[in-house]
């Protein structure tokens, strides 16, 4: 029984933080939003644009998603709430253990939704483009790339985000130079803006056969995909194109032909490149989109000159500059070094696991206790 009554005056305590929530949301707001859009499907000729009514289907799934989230969230807590003094009326200790389950679940969500409520930046909900470069530590740092790059896309399908390979450049010996994919999902770019910055390796090399311990660095560039219907004017004497011919995994599909973009933008000396697609033409769009999504970014940073400044506050891909290390000898630990957060699960977060360290940014960021990169 005290158990039960200890669980009820925890979960009361997140009465004024779910009505925070509520009014943070604007449910009521959204709602209104949710009812014009749908007259808006209704309308005759609304399927004759069909890039508008995907941009209007897009916002109001989005605003949907954001409604039922909560919704749920308040249904849920009610429902608990509501059964714990049931089980407490009757001095049923049975049913504390799923109780307390129901109660740390809702708890979790509560958090979640809280710092959704954190991502009020101009491009946090989009897309993001992220890119892995191997910096100091040769095959080493090579293959360290290959394993962020599986690290982000395991952490994009805890997500349920999608993964698309834009670039791809292999080692000469193995792993990965460097790598650009794009994240798709609600909030992408809010979340993995976090990662900004190099992440140093320790650990036993794997291809020191004197078994030595090593240290390796790569950076993380991450941009949100910016919206077509964003207008950003580029003068085409600014540009400089090459095509080549694509180096990624792929066997007997890979490309033959050079169809492969790489686009430089002569003013800012920003590179970007794309050998996603077998067209050339496509991945020119998608190299000039990528392209776009920096000059958006500095022309929203006026105070900004450089494209550093855009990156995160990187500098040399090597000791001194790191934001993050990840530690397999002769201990197990990941620690951020711009939060202090750290865990000592290192499979875990080779796996994916990195909402702890970026949630912990988030929030440090939010009350201005760390600079925002």
């Amino acid at each position: 029984m005290i158990e039960l009554e200890q669980l009820k005056i925890e979960l009361s305590a997140l009465s004024d933080s779910i009505k925070n929530l509520g009014i943070h949301f604007d449910v009521d707001g959204a709602q209104k939003q949710i009812d014009e859009l749908e007259k808006e499907t209704m309308v005759e000729g609304f399927w004759d644009d069909l890039e508008k009514s995907q941009k209007i289907l897009k916002k109001s799934k989005a605003l949907k998603n954001k409604v039922e989230s909560y919704e749920s969230l308040k249904n849920d807590y009610d429902d608990t709430l509501t059964m714990i003094e049931m089980a407490i009326e009757e001095d049923d200790d049975s049913v504390y253990a799923e109780l307390n389950d129901s109660a740390e679940k809702i708890k979790k969500r509560l958090e979640t939704l809280t710092l959704e409520t954190l991502l009020s930046g101009p491009y946090d909900k989009n897309n993001a483009i992220l890119t892995l470069h191997a910096g100091a530590g040769g095959t080493e740092a090579q293959d360290w790339v290959e394993m962020l790059l599986r690290m982000y896309t395991r952490y994009a399908e805890r997500r349920e985000f999608s993964v698309e390979t834009l670039d791809y450049l292999a080692g000469e010996e193995a792993g990965v130079k460097s790598v650009t994919i794009l994240i798709s999902g609600l909030n992408a770019y809010g979340y993995l803006k976090a990662e900004k910055g190099i992440h140093r390796l320790v650990r036993i090399s794997p291809f020191d056969a004197s078994g030595r311990r090593h240290t390796s660095f790569a950076s993380c560039e991450v941009m949100p995909e910016i919206e077509d219907d964003l207008e950003i004017e580029i003068n085409p004497d600014d540009l400089r194109v090459d095509t080549y011919r694509s180096s990624g995994a792929g066997g007997q599909h890979i490309n033959k032909t050079d169809s492969a973009i790489r686009i430089t933008h002569i003013p800012t000396g920003i590179v970007v490149s794309c050998q996603n697609e077998r067209s050339q033409h496509k991945n020119r769009e998608t190299a000039m989109k990528m392209l776009k999504s920096k000059l958006i970014e500095i022309k929203e940073r006026e105070h900004m000159e450089k494209i550093e400044d855009i990156k995160g506050v990187q500098k040399d891909i090597a000791w001194g500059s790191q934001i993050r290390s990840y530690v397999f000898h002769p201990y197990n630990l990941v620690k951020d070094h711009r939060t202090g957060y750290e865990m000592g699960n290192i499979g875990a977060v080779m796996d994916g696991d990195l909402d702890g360290f970026i949630n912990e940014y988030l929030k440090q960021s939010n009350l201005g206790t760390i600079e925002v990169k």
